[in-house]
């Protein structure tokens, strides 16, 4: 069940609106603030907001601007809910991130196809965000795979030189602790490498071969 956030600070308009989208079978939460809004869209992860404009306190274009200017809000579409019908007021609240914009007094009909477009808008942003974030497992694979298997071969080729000379009568100590310092070195790398990887937040993706796609390490924002 798709659950939406309804907010106005008239308890008779939250009504009037919880009413109507439980008889289209939606779940329905509710907060008639700005700022019980951000802490509720914060905590229960609506699908939807039907955010009110004129309200005391924080407006409902603060409101807007604040929630999808919020990592853990961001992706929740807002459709602002007024009697405003000035056009500023509509290119205002578009420009603070809302999706949509319902004139008052509106129709049912008119509510729930608003509604639904935004829900639609809403999976598909998810969906692909999880492409995106496969697309970008795939490419941290590939990455680690380049950037690790050099300094991984060079120490399964050390262990085995090491092997070999402890198989000697007569082992050579400085060739033992050569290839130690192969092993050593090769660590460093692979740490170094698997470092970078877990402190980047925007990765950028680059072309590598036969379609594979890879991270570049350097260019990545951290």
């Amino acid at each position: 069940m798709k659950k939406i956030l309804i907010v106005d600070d008239q308890p008779d308009n939250v009504f009037i609106l919880e009413d109507r989208l439980k008889r289209e079978g939606f779940g329905t939460l509710t907060a008639y603030d700005g700022t019980s809004c951000i802490d509720k869209a914060e905590n229960n992860q609506p699908d939807l907001i039907l955010l009110d404009v004129m309200m005391p306190g924080m407006s409902g274009f603060e409101v807007c601007e604040k929630l999808t200017g919020n990592d853990k809000t961001k992706m929740i579409p807002i459709i602002l809910v007024t009697a405003l019908t000035d056009v500023e007021d509509i290119k205002k609240g578009l420009s603070v991130g809302a999706f949509d914009y319902i004139k008052k007094p509106y129709n049912r009909a008119e509510l729930i196809a608003r509604v639904n477009s935004a829900l639609r808008f809403s999976q598909s942003n998810k969906a692909l965000l999880e492409v995106e974030k496969i697309k970008t497992f795939a490419a941290t694979v590939v990455t680690a795979n380049h950037e690790i298997k050099q300094p991984l071969t060079l120490i399964n080729l050390s262990t085995a030189a090491i092997t070999r000379e402890l198989n000697k009568e007569n082992m050579e100590k400085a060739a033992i602790q050569k290839r130690v310092s192969f092993i050593d070195n090769a660590t460093k790398e692979i740490i170094k490498v698997l470092t970078k990887l877990s402190e980047i937040k925007r990765p950028v993706i680059t072309d590598y071969v036969n379609n594979l796609k890879m991270i570049d390490l350097d260019s990545s924002e951290k």
